[in-house]
């Protein structure tokens, strides 16, 4: 168990936006909740942005750039952490015909899906380590290939930004080993365990384990699950060694029938926290522990 942790608010994720709900859309919106996230405790803020007009995810680093702006201009200081997850959503055409592909399709290439982190030089973004099936009936695949994946840790040394290593399942973190040694990923590594995704690792406590005990030694790692396990991980990540992360990415209520904001799943996470005797880091120590460099 670790008695301090930091907790990163992921504030709207890439995929549909469900209906009814309160899942910021709009830079201003998304910006709101993240100042809102960063005042009730949160130190990391994971951001994703969606087209305003249909409220679908978004790579268009003007968007990234309005929302970014707005949360340097405020009165508060959050380590920002930019997704690199969009521009890699393969939909084949179906299982007896996989060509044409379908619609939904958005594949670019390394310099394309950096366009905003090199633009906003972030101090953290994420790099997922592996290639997923998406959903039980859909032909969706998030496609990072082992040469993709490279370049990408490659380009982020170049910028200064530290890579959050995003791994969804054990084959991702041969990944994780192979770009440390490859000197690609500088100390201390970032890795973010994402439990409970279909067709990646199921959010089991046993499953996490095993996913902990093969980490590098020297990481520094955050644990959460989606849905109704969010909250319960806040409280279970500590026990083993893991940072904690909440919002609404990942889930959508507070308790049964409650929708949540994304500075309620935080002061929550904050209330579990407290009751174990964690303690909650704040930004400027995170930029401290991770070695992290901030651009101007």
């Amino acid at each position: 168990m670790i008695s301090e942790v930091f907790i990163t608010c992921a504030l709207t994720g890439g995929g549909n936006r469900p209906k009814y709900t309160n899942v910021p859309v709009t830079p201003e919106q998304i910006a709101d909740s993240a100042i809102e996230a960063a005042r009730a405790g949160a130190a990391v803020l994971h951001i994703h942005v969606r087209d305003p007009e249909t409220g679908r995810g978004s790579r268009d680093p003007a968007l990234y750039r309005e929302v970014v702006q707005r949360i340097r201009k405020s009165d508060v200081n959050p380590v920002i952490n930019l997704t690199t997850g969009m521009g890699c959503a393969l939909v084949l055409g179906g299982a007896e015909s996989p060509l044409p592909l379908a619609a939904g399709t958005d594949m670019a290439g390394v310099l394309e899906r950096l366009l905003h982190v090199e633009e906003l030089r972030p101090e953290i973004c994420t790099l997922d380590c592996g290639t997923l099936n998406y959903g039980s009936s859909s032909e969706l695949i998030s496609v990072n290939t082992p040469a993709t994946v490279r370049a990408m840790a490659a380009r982020l040394q170049e910028l200064g930004v530290h890579p959050e290593l995003e791994v969804f399942d054990t084959g991702d973190l041969v990944m994780v080993h192979d770009l440390i040694r490859e000197g690609l990923i500088e100390d201390p590594p970032l890795i973010q365990l994402c439990m409970g995704i279909p067709y990646g690792a199921p959010a089991d406590p046993t499953t996490l384990m095993a996913l902990v005990h093969r980490l590098p030694p020297s990481a520094i790692y955050s644990a959460f699950s989606i849905g109704r396990m969010q909250l319960p991980y806040a409280a279970l990540a500590p026990l083993l060694g893991a940072n904690v992360r909440v919002g609404l990415e990942d889930n959508l209520y507070l308790c049964r029938g409650r929708l949540a904001s994304n500075s309620e799943l935080v002061q929550r996470a904050i209330e579990i926290l407290d009751r174990i005797e964690v303690r909650v880091m704040s930004a400027d120590e995170v930029r401290e522990k991770l070695a992290l460099k901030v651009h101007s």
